[in-house]
């Protein structure tokens, strides 16, 4: 079971990786601005937020054998049928939600530095 945590991990932290670049780069293109900057990345990230609270409203009633978490086990490491779709779906839903509270937290900040911004800038 700690293999899997680990594996759902490394799958949704990667995915998160790819969203948080394309966010960076968004947040770049406006540097000139800075309010508005953090303001679009406070907003792009609360999406991911809700993308992931998605995700792990889905997982539950997602086919095990369909996710990405599954095809990163080998087959020693699966675990036995009865029980694979329970804990796949557990395990996922726990990951996704951890990283939905942290990028809320990053969302926050994000909104906070654009009001800090904003605030300064008259």
């Amino acid at each position: 079971m700690e293999h899997m945590r680990r594996v759902a991990f490394e799958t949704v932290l990667r995915a998160c990786g790819f969203a948080s670049l394309a966010i960076f780069c968004v947040m770049i293109g406006l540097s000139f601005e800075p309010r508005a900057a953090f303001q679009a990345g406070g907003m792009l990230t609360l999406l991911m937020t809700a993308i992931l609270m998605l995700k792990a409203y889905e997982a539950r009633s997602k086919n095990h054998r369909r996710t990405e978490l599954w095809l990163y086990l080998s087959e020693e490491q699966r675990p036995p049928e009865a029980e694979a779709q329970r804990a796949c779906s557990a395990v996922l839903q726990e990951t996704y939600l951890t990283f939905a509270r942290w990028a809320a937290t990053i969302a926050l900040v994000m909104g906070l530095l654009a009001l800090i911004f904003s605030a300064f800038r008259r």
